[in-house]
């Protein structure tokens, strides 16, 4: 069979709705799409970290208030809602930090980049940061 006669691989459109669900990404790929999304949760919630650092540094009745926002609640909003919005806020930094160590040490190690350790790395991020996230959220809830 001659080069020209060979099959082409064939290209076609991806429907979004039906394609992308069944679509298995690797997990480098989902730690490098939720260190993006790590990002803007950390960006986004960027007024709550300066109000709850603010809060919990002016004085010892400020740290009051914020303690009690954290347990009765803030006006509306109610105490575990907050507690919850720290969590995702620990869960983004941790897995920001995690997976920029990572990259850090592929831009340094040129050599050790391969796809098994894209694979097991990714894996990596992925149980360290979920794994920290619900010890300190279990901290964070008054579980211990």
């Amino acid at each position: 069979m001659t080069e020209l006669a060979k099959k082409r691989p064939e290209f076609r459109n991806i429907h979004a709705f039906k394609d992308l669900p069944t679509y298995r990404l690797p997990a480098a790929g989902w730690v490098s799409i939720l260190h993006r999304v790590s990002g803007l949760i950390m960006f986004l919630l960027l007024p709550f970290i300066i109000w709850m650092f603010d809060t919990s540094v002016s004085s010892e009745i400020s740290f009051g208030r914020f303690k009690a926002a954290f347990n009765a609640g803030l006006g509306f909003v109610p105490g575990w809602f907050l507690k919850l919005v720290a969590l995702a806020l620990i869960w983004a930094y941790l897995h920001h930090a995690i997976a920029g160590l990572r990259h850090l040490w592929m831009d340094v190690s040129h050599s050790a980049v391969t796809k098994e350790f894209g694979k097991t790395s990714a894996l990596f991020v992925l149980v360290v940061s979920i794994t920290l996230a619900l010890v300190l959220g279990a901290k964070l809830f008054g579980l211990y």
